[in-house]
């Protein structure tokens, strides 16, 4: 994944927490801060993708991640995304009878 330096005002209250996250893990602020902004990355990629305004596999590609990865986040996360468990049974059924 391409990174590129670009300027940003962050308030005070994000900077404090990436410094307590800085010290907690040991690592540099700037990581830290970088870290919470994918954190927060991920969670509107979880979000768009469950109100079907963006493909699983876009999704995956913004977040430079795999199509399962994208899964099991959402799972994880107790996000719904695709076919629930229920239109996945209605959708087995319907193929049962045309196949018949």
């Amino acid at each position: 994944m391409a990174k590129k330096p670009y300027p940003l005002r962050v308030p005070d209250n994000l900077l404090n927490l990436a410094e307590a996250k800085s010290r907690e893990e040991k690592v540099d602020r700037s990581t830290a801060l970088r870290q919470l902004m994918y954190e927060g990355a991920k969670q509107y990629v979880l979000e768009l993708i469950s109100e079907g305004r963006l493909s699983v596999s876009r999704g995956a590609e913004l977040l430079d991640e795999s199509v399962h990865e994208i899964y099991r986040l959402a799972r994880k996360r107790n996000i719904e995304i695709g076919a629930t468990e229920e239109q996945y049974e209605k959708g087995g059924e319907a193929a049962k009878d045309v196949i018949s």
